[in-house]
């Protein structure tokens, strides 16, 4: 078995809990009102325009807004350190999850140098207007990196003392920073109120085209990397459930306000016409390009110079703060679940801190401050974290689909899943944008990603602990190569496996099929998963009372899987076998009326499997002299057809297929249906007898002649409306299902592609 499972009874640390709403909101500000802005909005002005430096930030505000719902649900419901790693290894397993925090712990690595790196150059660049600087013998290149280490190592020991002076720390540091930045806001609308003529400086709005927008925006992208550190506060927040949702939309919302109202003011800061401005304001402030923003505000109020610089100072220093708290919080994730070394896990017992992590953290970032070229490498990290954006948007569709009954939300997102979607496809748009800014750094990420998978291919597969939300196989039996049809037969206990494969018989008799027998083993989240050899014995009887019933007759082999969730284990199984049918029993007990229509098992694997289902309800094994089959069309009652011309017995046989119609609608024309596929599917049409009935309930009509007709069987077709979806009003299987006294099969059509694009994703 791949990967290991580690004791849980022995004592274990864990992150302490005491950062609260305010905290973790400050901490995502402060992550996205870095040097990114400042730099930005001067090469925004340059290339887009007056107008379209403020579209610029305001669109991709929207774009954030997007990520950051699937965060907030993702992190509502799984409130874990690790971010996106934690949710790729749910969404998608052990390998794309490393990759995204392998990735997400370089880019904010580096991230961090380049924030160590802009405090170093502003704060430098400030004491030498003030003549402090003249004594320093070394050159401004070894200054400003002897600076950028000391900062750093000044925040790496904050955040050694803990969670709590991390965030206390970054609140002022952000708090200080967003007042600043208020301040010049306001001053602008002021300016602009008090002197109209300064609107004009918006003309012509976008003198370079639209199209232009996406370079900006692919540029200041990086501006709105930030509020995924939050994800990472998981275990370490005051109610996690409501207030990471809550601190990543605020602030997104606190930080879009922010950037459009200094984008709004660095645009009406310059009179036209001013001494030293010559032709048009947004030409003469994007002249200066990163140093644009700086120009503008020191014409815009007294001392804006001296507050531009202090606002960098506390930018630069909050986000040091914030990217150190997440790179060392997902490193300490890959170590807690040995995708890298263990002690990458280890956590202080007095700081209760992860040390370690914080450790190769530190080096990472003092290496890249003092010796790699920080903007091709920042670049480098925009990408990154672009990608890992897809990875979290795509994370919450499948775990959505996949496992929202197993999870408890503290938020979900409205229009699911056209938000995620949308921020897929826009920020593939910007990732491959980022090109136009820097070619190297489309050479460093592949190179990095590159390194991320030779080390989990050569370490991490054989050392990664099993997640309590993996499906591990405990026993299997490995299959002989054949390319031929394959069925499926999940079995619980010993009791119903003979009937189950005594009928599971004539149907892989008939397609010539592999059978391969499965048992899930459901392990209660309060057992340890070192405990799951303790229920394997009742699986493997039954399987065993099957294998000695059908092996003489037919290929078969056998799996043994615990998993958390036996509904999520039987469609992995089913995934990952390429089944073609999969043969369930109907439970003794479902659980109508509490949101459930079949039962709690067989409800998702109707829903979601992607191969053609059969479920039998109170089924002998034996030959069935009278089958009737509801028939509306459509590939599932095509389906149901085929089932019943396998079961009935060849020489005497009669199948019913019934068409029930509405008064004063139309029958399906039945003869012209078995005209078209007798010949098709090799069927015999004369044991096919067509009934028609007018009625005003379908149901109700169905019932009537299931049990007061001489059938011994009864074969429905789910219909074509979505299966869970039908609970709301009432549907026909649950009505079926409860009130036909003769044995019932149903049976789901697979879906042609559809299928097959569900089970490779």
């Amino acid at each position: 078995m791949a990967g290991k499972i580690e004791s849980q009874s022995s004592i274990t640390t864990e992150l302490s809990r005491e950062l609260n709403l305010f905290h973790v909101t400050m901490m995502g500000v402060g992550m996205m009102i870095g040097a990114g802005v400042f730099l930005g909005i001067g090469n925004a002005i340059s290339v887009a325009g007056p107008g379209g430096v403020v579209l610029t930030f305001a669109l991709n505000g929207l774009l954030a807004i997007f990520t950051a719902m699937s965060y907030a649900e993702l992190s509502s419901a799984i409130p874990k350190a690790g971010g996106a790693y934690n949710f790729a290894r749910i969404a998608f397993g052990r390998g794309p999850s490393f990759v995204a925090g392998w990735m997400e712990w370089f880019a904010s690595s580096v991230a961090g140098s380049v924030y160590c790196l802009t405090f170093a150059i502003y704060t430098l660049h400030y004491f030498q207007q003030l003549g402090l600087l003249d004594w320093v013998p070394f050159p401004e290149f070894y200054s400003q990196k002897i600076v950028a280490i000391l900062i750093a190592i000044i925040f790496i020991y904050i955040n050694y003392r803990g969670a709590s002076e991390t965030g206390k720390a970054g609140a002022f540091f952000t708090l200080g920073q967003t007042i600043t930045l208020g301040i010049i806001g306001i001053v602008g609308i002021g300016v602009a109120i008090a002197d109209p003529s300064r609107l004009s400086n918006f003309d012509p709005f976008m003198p370079h085209g639209w199209d232009k927008l996406l370079i900006t925006m692919g540029f200041t992208y990086v501006a709105f990397e930030g509020f995924e550190v939050i994800a990472q506060a998981g275990d370490e927040t005051i109610n996690p459930r409501k207030n990471i949702p809550k601190a990543m939309l605020y602030s997104i919302l606190i930080v879009v306000t922010t950037y459009i109202l200094v984008s709004f003011a660095a645009i009406v800061s310059v009179k036209a016409g001013s001494p030293g401005v010559e032709g048009a304001v947004w030409e003469w402030i994007g002249s200066f390009k990163e140093k644009g923003f700086g120009m503008a505000v020191a014409r815009l109020m007294p001392f804006g110079g001296f507050l531009v610089t202090i606002t960098v100072i506390f930018a630069s220093t909050s986000a040091l703060n914030a990217t150190i708290y997440s790179a060392t919080r997902v490193s300490y994730a890959l170590g807690r679940d040995r995708m890298l070394p263990k002690f990458f896990s280890n956590i202080s017992l007095k700081q209760k801190t992860p040390y370690i992590a914080l450790f190769f953290t530190s080096i990472l970032i003092i290496t890249v401050s003092t010796f790699l070229p920080t903007m091709d490498v920042a670049s480098s990290a925009s990408i990154m974290f672009l990608f890992l954006f897809f990875t979290v948007n795509l994370s919450v569709i499948k775990i959505r689909k996949h496992m929202s009954d197993e999870l408890q939300y503290g938020y979900i997102m409205p229009f699911f899943p056209y938000i995620p979607i949308l921020a897929i496809f826009f920020q593939a748009l910007l990732a491959v944008w980022l090109i136009h800014m820097s070619l190297l750094a489309w050479i460093i990420a592949p190179l990095w990603i590159g390194c991320g998978i030779l080390i989990f291919w050569f370490y991490s597969k054989d050392h990664v602990i099993t997640s309590r939300d993996e499906i591990v196989v405990i026993e299997e039996e490995k299959a002989p190569e054949k390319k031929g049809y394959r069925i499926l037969v999940p079995v619980a206990n010993p009791d119903n496996a003979l009937n189950l494969v005594g009928n599971t018989l004539k149907l892989s008799g008939a397609k010539d099929a592999e059978i391969e027998l499965l048992h899930m083993v459901p392990i209660p989240d309060q057992v340890p998963l070192s405990d799951a050899e303790k229920y394997v014995m009742t699986g493997r009887e039954a399987i065993t009372e099957a294998m000695l019933y059908l092996e003489p007759q037919f290929p078969i082999t056998s799996t043994i899987r615990y998993c958390r969730n036996i509904a999520r284990g039987i469609i992995t199984a089913t995934r990952q076998k390429r089944t073609d049918m999969i043969i369930l029993g109907w439970p003794e007990r479902t659980a109508f009326g509490r949101g459930f229509i079949l039962g709690s098992t067989l409800d998702p694997v109707v829903e979601k499997a992607p191969c053609n289902i059969v479920i039998f309800k109170n089924c002998p094994h034996k030959d069935y002299k009278k089958i009737l089959v509801p028939f509306v069309g459509g590939p599932h009652g095509t389906f149901a057809i085929e089932i019943a011309s396998i079961l009935i017995d060849k020489k005497e046989g009669q199948i019913v297929p019934l068409n029930v119609a509405k008064p004063g609608q139309p029958t399906k024309d039945i003869e012209a249906f078995l005209d078209d596929t007798v010949e098709e599917r090799g069927l015999n049409k004369n044991s096919f007898t067509p009934k028609y009935i007018i009625a005003k309930n379908f149901a109700d009509a169905i019932i009537k002649e299931a049990n007061e007709g001489d059938y011994d069987l009864v074969i429905v077709g789910a219909t074509r409306e979505k299966f869970l979806k039908k609970m709301i009003s009432g549907s026909l299987p649950e009505e079926v299902a409860k009130h036909i006294r003769k044995p019932l099969i149903m049976v789901k059509a697979s879906k042609g592609l559809r299928s097959i694009i569900k089970r490779v994703i």
